[in-house]
């Protein structure tokens, strides 16, 4: 059985990422930092209400286990 290798988040840095989150929050932001643990902080993080209003939340740190769905806005 061949071992799994973890996402290379490495190659997104400094781009605009998107985020869906286990709780049902949607965040948008730049990638600033992660960990081995897929810990992310996200500079300028914007948090997407479902009533469609926009809160600025500044720098985030998002645990890697809350996050369900990360998609690049930007090319790397």
């Amino acid at each position: 059985m061949s071992k799994a290798h973890p996402p290379e988040v490495k190659k997104f840095m400094d781009k605009k990422l998107s985020l869906k989150l286990n709780d049902g929050r949607h965040d948008q932001g730049i990638l600033w930092g992660l960990n081995p643990f897929m810990t992310l902080v996200i500079d300028k993080c914007v948090e997407m209400a479902t009533s469609g209003q926009r809160n600025n939340t500044g720098k985030v740190v998002i645990r890697g286990n809350s996050i369900t769905v990360l998609e690049t806005l930007e090319r790397a």
